[in-house]
């Protein structure tokens, strides 16, 4: 069987706001597809495949519940100091400065910004070998 991850979907209000904020991270825009009611706008990184895709809802005003269940997408960028410089001069600031997620350097430094629709989104400064920890001992029995 073939499966191949396509894209991952996120509501928006402002598509202008959401293609400054993916844009700043190095989104390309690729295409659009219209609807009755609402149209997708699908972006891409450099050399990948469409992976994200922001659905407008013509008219919609008020802001989308985003549950508790989503949390992030991550990215991994070349120079978070860099990207982070970029970002800040345009108004966007991380929720903290970066850090080495349970003080284990190997892993590397991340940090967490916000779209304009309060998506969140992961910064990994350079690669993110997985991790091989063992299973989490709430998992004991």
């Amino acid at each position: 069987m073939a499966t191949t991850f396509v894209h991952t979907c996120v509501r928006v209000r402002d598509v202008d706001a959401s293609l400054r904020f993916y844009g700043l991270l190095g989104y390309e825009l690729r295409g659009r597809l219209n609807f009755d009611s609402a149209y997708n706008v699908y972006l891409g990184l450099p050399g990948g495949p469409d992976t994200l895709e922001l659905t407008v809802n013509v008219g919609r005003e008020e802001p989308y519940d985003l549950g508790d269940g989503y949390n992030h997408i991550a990215l991994t960028v070349d120079d978070l100091d860099g990207l982070l410089a970029r970002l800040s001069a345009a108004g966007i600031e991380p929720e903290k400065p970066p850090y080495a997620p349970g003080g284990r350097e190997e892993v590397g430094r991340i940090c967490f910004v916000s779209d304009p629709d309060g998506y969140r989104v992961e910064l990994i400064d350079g690669s993110f070998p997985t991790p091989q920890d063992p299973p989490h001992p709430s998992t004991a029995g």
